[in-house]
């Protein structure tokens, strides 16, 4: 039986945790997206309305969904691949997906001059990156 209390289960453990929270944090970010399409693209209409985004709302709100259910399926995957088989691949590579997905969120947030609302991506981007070192290879 595995020692509860070392540092090796204690990193499996983190593992499974971040890519599990990262999952939560995606698939209802994007399923959201999907689900009130018309909801989410009128907000993001009126909040790009006056940036040099403004022409672009549409492809953006493609990429970033597309990108928020694909990272959330993959770390929900890797998650549950995590438990059955300690193979932390496919959940690494949902965290690198949703790095580049922060870095598109907060490059939009910066250009609307909605500098509260980059703010608050910093800490999941911190987290994100976090992920992205707990779940590579060692």
């Amino acid at each position: 039986m595995a020692n509860l209390h070392s540092p090796e289960f204690a990193y499996y453990i983190l593992q499974i945790l971040v890519s599990a929270f990262l999952a939560v944090l995606f698939l209802q970010s994007g399923l959201d997206k999907v689900v009130d399409r018309r909801g989410n693209r009128a907000y993001l209409d009126q909040h790009f309305a006056k940036s040099p985004l403004a022409s672009t709302v549409g492809p953006m709100f493609a990429v970033i969904t597309i990108l928020e259910v694909a990272a959330g399926t993959l770390l929900g995957v890797g998650s549950a691949l995590l438990l059955l088989t300690r193979d932390s691949t496919v959940a690494y590579l949902g965290a690198l997906l949703a790095a580049v997905n922060i870095i598109a969120l907060f490059f939009g947030q910066r250009v609307a001059k909605d500098y509260a609302g980059a703010a608050v991506l910093v800490p999941y981007f911190l987290l994100t990156i976090s992920a992205i070192y707990l779940l590579a290879e060692h």
